[in-house]
């Protein structure tokens, strides 16, 4: 019986790591439905190989900073218990190269690819891994003090605030430190030219993608099949709800807010999803959908913010309102499951963005001091598919 528990564990685990790895397509794609014909191809190319950097990373350092041990061992020893704790680094891999892969969102266009390649391997090496062995894995007695002070650890079940808002808070750190697209403000800051999205279909397939992996994302974080949770899946589906309607009233039935508006509402129910009351994850996914169409347009307009596809707003904000949002909506007041304290939250939330967004400047900045970061104005403005790439997304035949 034990061996067949643990092959159903592997099992399951593995059925989720697969699905999270598809959301990977679903970044490519969301990104390539935003951004300028002329960028299409770096879109796709750098989410594959951003994945491929960020295995190496944790394979052999990222892994070990969260967790301890490692895999160079012989391969009876990995193989033990049907290869359970392969497959665990397997899903969590999956978690922690979706951060480069949400920075990309934030930078694309105007970022060097090798220069972007080998800060991804630095954020999943290191910061990422670290914030998350403080979240996940009890390391530092940051959660023993936590719990000490407010009663309660700190909560994130899914990663709001591990994954999301780290890797939104990176993306910030990385957006400032690039600088605005050529063109896209005058001189006096007004905004000059909005580049729309170049393809509706692709952004909108993107996001579909993404929404159902993210159903992997969530209920499959319970890890063994024991703990697997219907409410963490209706949860999940109803702030996805909740994001998109939001969006839609919101965002004044623009195609680009409603599909990122699901995203949104995914994005903040992960931390709470195991102790909210469904009516709770609908609020907490329209007030995210709201945050997202709110502070986006207030970045891009008035705070001159070059954030291409919002990743501050998305995965930055609404992840920190996803985790503070855990210590609400999952109180036993508010018919959520309890055993979470704002205050935690609030503490966690707040060391996570720290992380991430100095994280991001320490990253990017010694990068763009050693190599630089940014592409010459004239490969940006025959775009980066040309001039990294020497091929177009619809090359003349």
């Amino acid at each position: 019986m034990e061996n067949l528990k643990t092959g159903a564990d592997t099992l399951f685990l593995l059925l989720g790591a697969i699905l999270v790895l598809a959301m990977h397509s679903g970044f490519a794609f969301l990104e390539l439905g935003t951004v300028r014909s002329k960028n299409q191809v770096n879109a796709l190319v750098k989410i594959l190989t951003d994945f491929a950097v960020s295995t190496l990373a944790y394979f052999f350092i990222g892994y070990a900073i969260a967790y301890g041990g490692g895999f160079l061992v012989d391969a009876e020893t990995l193989a033990q218990r049907n290869g359970y704790e392969l497959v665990k680094f397997f899903f969590l891999l999956t978690f922690a190269a979706a951060v480069p892969a949400i920075v990309s969102g934030g930078i694309a266009e105007r970022a060097r690819f090798w220069s972007q390649l080998l800060a991804s391997f630095c954020i999943v090496a290191l910061v990422y891994p670290f914030f998350e062995g403080i979240a996940w894995n009890q390391r530092y007695g940051v959660q023993s003090w936590i719990k000490s002070a407010f009663g309660s650890e700190f909560h994130d079940f899914a990663g709001s605030v591990v994954v999301h808002a780290v890797g939104g808070w990176i993306g910030l750190g990385a957006v400032l430190l690039l600088g605005a697209r050529s063109g896209r403000y005058a001189k006096d800051g007004k905004p000059m030219v909005a580049h729309p999205p170049s393809n509706i279909p692709f952004l909108a397939l993107g996001a579909w993608v993404l929404a159902v992996g993210w159903f992997g994302f969530n209920v499959m974080s319970a890890q063994t099949l024991d703990k697997v949770s219907g409410l963490v899946a209706v949860n999940s589906l109803m702030a996805m709800v909740g994001g998109t309607l939001a969006a839609l009233i919101a965002g004044r039935n623009d195609p680009g807010f409603v599909h990122n508006g699901p995203l949104a509402g995914l994005v903040a129910v992960c931390a709470g999803s195991d102790v909210m009351h469904p009516v709770g994850a609908l609020v907490v996914g329209a007030a995210a959908g709201l945050i997202f169409v709110f502070m986006f347009t207030l970045t891009q307009n008035r705070w001159r913010i070059d954030d291409v596809l919002g990743v501050w707003p998305l995965h930055g904000l609404c992840g920190a309102w996803g985790g503070i949002a855990a210590g609400i909506f999952g109180s036993k007041a508010l018919g959520g499951m309890g055993g979470v304290s704002f205050m935690a939250q609030l503490a966690g939330t707040g060391l996570g963005v720290a992380v991430g967004f100095s994280g991001g400047l320490l990253v990017y900045g010694t990068i763009k001091l050693i190599f630089g970061i940014r592409l010459d104005p004239e490969q940006e403005l025959n775009g980066a598919d040309l001039s990294i790439h020497r091929i177009t997304a619809t090359p003349e035949r």
